[in-house]
Order: structure tokens, then C-alpha cells, then sequence
């Protein structure tokens, strides 16, 4: 499997979603994104940044599932030179960190969404082998699922954007679609071309209803700016 640079920059973009955490959290965000332009050094700098923080506040699942993101995106590193050893272990330990943040805060719409945000992104990589890709994407639908019935139930679905409403919305009709639950896909699909009439969201939801070849693309689905949160 080879997972290139472009998950890892699809992976990072939430950084730049942090506007609701604590200011030393946002301001790791910037090192962090410098492995955009290939600084791996400053990337790391930032996540020894985010290390320190987690030292001081061990079960911070916030931190937790940033850590969590940051480790995934070394692994996308590690791929993209050829390193499938350092990669698998750096894989893995990405996931159990998310998932003990999940664990420990399952209703932390921040927890839910970056792990969601990640694993979906993950699974629309050609690179994934469908054995791996299929327990990312029921995690990440469990995380989108949760985010969206806390938002209804708090009544604050409508005041998210119109980005991130498509987003969560097409997270779980794409991830239903590629579990092979066509049924929960089309209501979500459906409800884009209701709620999200005149946006992009509701092209690709169209696409998918139609039955249009492209829609079958393993990275149509994929995010075209940030994320749900």
C-alpha cells in the first residue's frame, strides 16, 4: 500500500478548525501545517509541542485525538518514502490513540469529528486496500453519526455552514454507500438535495442518485476545502 503526501495534506487541513480550542492548541496549528510544504522538521516541532501539552494533561482527549491526527499523518510520511514497517506502526498507533480519545469523550463533537474527519479522508485514498479502508469507514460513519444527533438534539445543526453541513452529510451517504447500505446512503443523498439546494454538495449527491459513473470514484466523495467542525 502507498499512501502519498496528498492524504497527509488532506488530513492536516482541519488544523486550521481549531478556532474553539485553548490558544496553545491553535498555536501549534502553523508547524503543524508546514508539512505541507515538505518542513517535516517543523512539523515535528509542533507535535513535541502537542506532546509536551499532552505530559502535562494525560487524559486531555482533545490532545488525544490531535496527537492521534498528527501520528497518522508520519504514517502517510513513511509511506510516501517506501518505509512500510515505521508506516504500519505509526498507522496503528494513530488509531488506537483516536480511538482512546473516542473512549474517553464519545460525546465530544470535537473527538468525533477530527477521528471522522481522518478516517473517511483515509479511506478515499486509492492506495488503501479495501480490508483496511472497511473499519476506518464504520468508524468514521459511528463518529459522523454521533455528531450529527448531538447537533440535532442541541438544535445547532442549522447555525454550522453550509460546508460543513455538506460535509458531514456527504461523510455519512458516502461512507453508507461504500458499506454497502444503500438504503441509509440515498436518505442522507436525498436529504443534500433538500437542505443543500444550489451547492456543490447537492451535484455530487445528484451524481451518486443518478447512478453516474463518477460517482463511483473512490475520491469523488472527497473533501473540497475543510471539514464538519
Amino acid at each position: 500500500m502507498r499512501i502519498t503526501i496528498g492524504l497527509v495534506i488532506t488530513l492536516l487541513l482541519g488544523w486550521t478548525l481549531l478556532a474553539q480550542q485553548p490558544p496553545e492548541v491553535r498555536s501549534i496549528g502553523g508547524d503543524l501545517l508546514a508539512v505541507l510544504n515538505g518542513d517535516v522538521e517543523r512539523f515535528e516541532r509542533g507535535m513535541q509541542t502537542l506532546e509536551a501539552l499532552l505530559a502535562k494533561n494525560p487524559t486531555d482527549p482533545s490532545l488525544r485525538v490531535l496527537h492521534g491526527t498528527g501520528v497518522f499523518a508520519r504514517s502517510g510520511v513513511a509511506f510516501e518514502k517506501g518505509d512500510m514497517q515505521s508506516a504500519m506502526k505509526l498507522w496503528q498507533s494513530a488509531l488506537d490513540e483516536m480511538a482512546q480519545a473516542v473512549q474517553s469523550a464519545p460525546d465530544n463533537i470535537f473527538v468525533r469529528a477530527r477521528r471522522g474527519v481522518v478516517l473517511i479522508s483515509a479511506t478515499r485514498s486509492s492506495g488503501i486496500p479495501p480490508a483496511m479502508a472497511r473499519p476506518l469507514t464504520q468508524s468514521a460513519v459511528e463518529d459522523f453519526e454521533k455528531v450529527l444527533e448531538i447537533r440535532e438534539k442541541e438544535h445547532t445543526l442549522s447555525e454550522r455552514s453550509t460546508h460543513q453541513r455538506g460535509e458531514l452529510f456527504t461523510g455519512l451517504a458516502d461512507g453508507w454507500s461504500r458499506l454497502g447500505n444503500p438504503e441509509k446512503a440515498r436518505s442522507y443523498f436525498e436529504r443534500i438535495t433538500r437542505d443543500l439546494k444550489g451547492t456543490v454538495y447537492e451535484v455530487k449527491a445528484k451524481a451518486w442518485l443518478e447512478g453516474r459513473p463518477e460517482a463511483k470514484e473512490v475520491d469523488y466523495f472527497a473533501c473540497s476545502g475543510c471539514h464538519v467542525e
